[in-house]
């Protein structure tokens, strides 16, 4: 498996957050270009779907909205901007999920996809379900600018849960870290519950009760359908993540030769014995990366064309269709023909 996280400076990500701190900086009088600066984005280009971004160009604009911003409510009123919609697959399948527990638990599986300038946790407890932010200030970003991420980041998660719940859902309690500032009331106004400060770990505290409410989209259709195109975008995300995405890169060039191992570690300028430490390091290896780009492969020509199971089996490098068969199902747990099934 591939890093949990993409690496900061991938740019894999629409440019959303990006364009609602941008519209906040400019309601203060600050110009899209300043608050744009170093950032390596131009200011046409935040409304623009085809511009990818990353979680670095965004933490540069966070970093200019704490230079240059003396409203406190700058991260809050971003985070209370930014609703599922902006999210575009993993907002929809989070808002048709069939209850809170699934939103919950899908909200940190696909995080990956929403941008993610912090780890998210959730745990259910029997009376309490605890969203947990485990390294809130492990990251090399200026403290300052890391407490932004954090205050942006609970106001996005009661955002999020009011626009899956089609309510006000305000959690139990908040908790924080570092020492209470001086601004701390606007932390209860946005959050809409009471706030702890200088606590063991950083938490946002909800009522277990809530997880068995029905969201107000939710839509069983669209909900498996929505998790599988999210499922799809998380292969995809992982072409782009360390030396695993680097070798998913190679694989992918030319779909249906599967290079061995020296070949793609000299392409990827580095002995084989280096790329195999590089790959456990990311907690995967050669064998698990082919294996998994023939799956995809494999997966994607069963349900988009009409190919013989024979055809796609030499396409994603089985010389003998009764090994392929055994294959998918040991990756997918299917066969060819109830995969086809799920169209």
């Amino acid at each position: 498996m591939a890093s949990k996280y993409p690496l900061l400076n991938e740019r894999i990500y629409a440019p959303y957050k990006i364009a609602a701190l941008v519209e906040v900086l400019a309601e203060q009088g600050i110009a899209p270009e300043q608050s744009l600066k170093g950032s390596g984005v131009a200011p046409d280009e935040i409304y623009d779907a085809s511009v990818m971004t990353s979680v670095r160009q965004y933490a540069a604009v966070c970093a200019n909205a704490v230079r240059m911003s003396s409203d406190p409510r700058t991260p809050f009123k971003t985070g209370a901007r930014l609703h599922l919609a902006a999210y575009g697959m993993y907002g929809y399948a989070l808002m048709s999920c069939l209850s809170l527990r699934d939103y919950f638990r899908l909200g940190v599986k696909y995080h990956r996809l929403a941008t993610p300038t912090l780890t998210i946790q959730w745990t259910e407890y029997p009376k309490t379900s605890v969203w947990t932010f485990p390294d809130a200030f492990s990251s090399n970003f200026a403290h300052d600018v890391q407490q932004f991420l954090l205050e942006q980041q609970y106001t996005q998660h009661v955002t999020h849960l009011q626009d899956v719940a089609g309510r006000k859902c305000p959690p139990l309690l908040a908790r924080f870290s570092y020492p209470q500032p001086s601004y701390a009331a606007i932390y209860e106004e946005y959050l809409g519950c009471p706030c702890e400060f200088g606590t063991p770990e950083c938490e946002l505290v909800y009522d277990s009760a809530i997880l068995e409410l029905q969201p107000h989209l939710a839509h069983r259709h669209s909900a498996a359908l929505l998790q599988e195109t999210c499922d799809r975008l998380i292969g995809q995300a992982k072409t782009s993540s360390g030396v695993s995405g680097e070798v998913y890169q190679v694989l992918m060039r030319k779909p249906g030769e599967f290079p061995g191992m020296e070949t793609v570690a000299a392409a990827l300028k580095m002995t084989s014995r280096t790329l195999r430490r590089h790959l456990a390091s990311e907690g995967t290896s050669f064998v698990a990366i082919v294996d998994d780009v023939r799956c995809s492969l494999a997966t994607e020509y069963l349900k988009t064309t009409k190919l013989s199971t024979d055809d796609v089996a030499m396409l994603v490098g089985f010389t003998d269709t009764a090994n392929f068969r055994r294959a998918l199902k040991r990756w997918t747990g299917k066969g060819p023909g109830e995969i086809r099934d799920q169209n």
